[in-house]
């Protein structure tokens, strides 16, 4: 995992492409900003920046949002582009990623606190699957397997994100948000149809159904594995 540093909330800068202008970066940054709000509640005024931008190759920008539900959001910016694509679509088209924590926002950088900790393995596995949407369609009720190198296995969940049926929109268009749940291996015995894959292992169909025990026992959407496994 790469290090990051903390800068007050401004104005976010996007390294240069050649199809898109910085006024066309910015004027979409504002607007995607305004769609994540929408649902997710005010953001956070510290941003979690790569220190190797994404799209070098490096990590995402981490954004929080801790007044939406008890404890924190996180999401991503970056996976969508100003004209709408980036990810593989899936039938709801593309998106951008969030998960939650029931841990409450924090930035003491001396102490590896939980919620550190955490943000930091989040921000690992939205870097990993941003990549990964590029080659792969990632669908709500699906999961996944991240192979990390020299770690455990992380175990994945997907989930369309539309509280109180609010959709994720940047201006007029109409995307959605990703949710990544993190789960336990045995959980995920619940989610069948194995593909192989150098560094992700995807599943197909079967995750309403742990999605509906993960409620059932007050753990969705969080991915904190602090807790019993709920099969």
């Amino acid at each position: 995992m790469l290090n990051f540093i903390k800068k007050l909330f401004a104005k976010r800068t996007q390294p240069t492409k050649p199809w898109f202008t910085d006024e066309e970066y910015n004027s979409d940054y504002k607007l995607k900003l305004q769609g994540l709000e929408s649902v997710l509640g005010k953001v956070h005024n510290m941003v979690g920046h790569a220190v190797h931008p994404f799209a070098f190759g490096g990590m995402v920008d981490m954004y929080y949002f801790p007044n939406h539900i008890k404890g924190t959001g996180f999401a991503t910016m970056e996976l969508i582009n100003p004209d709408g694509n980036g990810p593989l679509p899936n039938e709801y088209g593309t998106y951008e990623l969030v998960a939650f924590t029931k841990h409450d926002y924090g930035d003491d950088a001396e102490d590896q606190t939980p919620f550190q900790r955490i943000e930091r393995r989040m921000c690992w596995i939205f870097s990993s699957l941003g990549m990964y949407s590029r080659e792969a369609v990632l669908r709500p009720n699906e999961a996944c397997i991240l192979h990390p190198d020299n770690e455990e296995d992380i175990c994945l969940a997907f989930d369309l994100y539309q509280p109180d049926n609010r959709e994720f929109q940047i201006g007029d268009r109409k995307h959605h948000l990703l949710l990544c749940v993190e789960v336990f291996k045995s959980e995920l015995e619940y989610v069948h149809e194995q593909k192989n894959g150098s560094k992700v292992y995807a599943y197909n169909n079967g995750a309403e159904e742990l999605f509906n025990k993960l409620k059932q026992a007050g753990v969705y959407p969080y991915s904190d594995l602090d807790r019993e496994s709920v099969v």
